[in-house]
C-alpha cells in the first residue's frame, strides 16, 4: 500500500512539474484586432478590364482568432467564381501574411504585408498565377473608406490596375 501511495504521489509531482514546464499557449495579440473589424458578410462590386461583376463575401476569426477566413462568390468574365483567402499576422516577420486560392486557378497567391501609420490601409506584396499561368509578382491594397466600406485593388508587376473591389458591409 506504501508503494502505490509513493508512486501516486511521484506520478503527481512529475505531472505538476511537467505542467508548469510547459510554455503559456500564445493569444492574439493587437495586430489580429484588425481583423474583427471586417467580420460579418459583405455586398461586393467586382470591377475588372471594362467590366462590373456583383458578389458576395463572408469573413470569420477561426484558429483561437489568429486567422481571418474570407469565402468568396460571384462571377468572373462570364463564369461562376469561387474564392477563399486566410489572413494572418506572423509575429515572427512583423508582418502580415495572405494567401488566396478559387475556382479559376491550380497555385495559390501568397503576399506579405503592413498597414500604414494610421492602420487604414494595408498593402501587401506576393506572387501568384497570371491570366496565363505563370508566376508573376503582384500588388495588393486595401483601404477602409469607413466602418462599412473596404476597397480591394490588385496591380500587375508593372503597377497596372488588374481589379477593384468595393465591399459594402450587409446591414
Amino acid at each position: 500500500m506504501k508503494i502505490h501511495l509513493l508512486a501516486a504521489v511521484l506520478v503527481l509531482g512529475v505531472s505538476t512539474m511537467i505542467a508548469r514546464a510547459q510554455p503559456e499557449m500564445p493569444k492574439p495579440g493587437p495586430e489580429h484586432e484588425k481583423f474583427k473589424a471586417m467580420v460579418g458578410e459583405w455586398d461586393a462590386t467586382v470591377k475588372h478590364a471594362g467590366g462590373e461583376s456583383k458578389a458576395k463575401s463572408t469573413y470569420k476569426l477561426d484558429f483561437g482568432g489568429f486567422h481571418l477566413i474570407q469565402e468568396f462568390e460571384g462571377e468572373m468574365a462570364g463564369q461562376k467564381f469561387t474564392g477563399r483567402g486566410q489572413n494572418a499576422y506572423c509575429p515572427l516577420k512583423k508582418k502580415y501574411v495572405a494567401t488566396w486560392i478559387d475556382s479559376m486557378s491550380p497555385s495559390p497567391m501568397v503576399f506579405v504585408g503592413e498597414y500604414d501609420k494610421d492602420g487604414k490601409v494595408l498593402t501587401e506584396t506576393g506572387e501568384g498565377p497570371n491570366q496565363e499561368g505563370k508566376l508573376a509578382k503582384f500588388k495588393s491594397v486595401t483601404k477602409w473608406t469607413d466602418a462599412d466600406t473596404m476597397v480591394f485593388s490588385m496591380f500587375d508587376d508593372k503597377d497596372a490596375e488588374m481589379m477593384t473591389i468595393t465591399y459594402k458591409r450587409k446591414k
